[in-house]
């Protein structure tokens, strides 16, 4: 394929905004390194302005236009330190649509829900500081 009509890899970025802001700054550099990769349809998840009342719209159209991303979407990255029920719903949603599906988890956060470490669908990966993000996602894309 000529490179300059190569597809760009779409990137579901999934994080909490509802259940919790506490990892924002971890969003941003996850984010910043998945640019690196791709078009990421969920930019917004870092935004410092987002609280975790979510955005100023209504709730179906926000449903509308993540399912609507998720189908699109070449692959899933989510960070499921935070628990979060949107989360957990669009990892589902993602194994029923056959993508990808990674989920990083900041060690020594907590407990990671049984249903996405023992799911053999979803590849779990653990970190402790951002930095790593540039070696692992080196590993997920080669």
């Amino acid at each position: 394929m000529d490179p300059a009509i190569e597809k760009v890899m779409k990137i579901y970025f999934a994080a909490s905004i509802r259940g919790g802001r506490d990892y924002v700054q971890d969003y941003k550099a996850i984010i910043s390194q998945l640019n690196t990769y791709g078009n990421v349809l969920t930019e917004h998840i870092a935004d410092d302005k987002l609280d975790d009342r979510g955005e100023n719209i209504f709730e179906n159209a926000i449903f509308e236009r993540d399912t609507g991303w998720l189908r699109e979407s070449d692959i899933i990255v989510a960070e499921v330190t935070q628990p979060s029920l949107g989360v957990g719903y669009e990892i589902a949603l993602g194994e029923s649509l056959g993508k990808r599906i990674i989920c990083l988890f900041k060690q020594k956060s907590g407990n990671l829900s049984a249903m996405i470490k023992g799911n053999r669908n979803i590849e779990v990966l653990e970190y402790t500081s951002v930095n790593e993000l540039p070696a692992i996602f080196k590993q997920v894309f080669q």
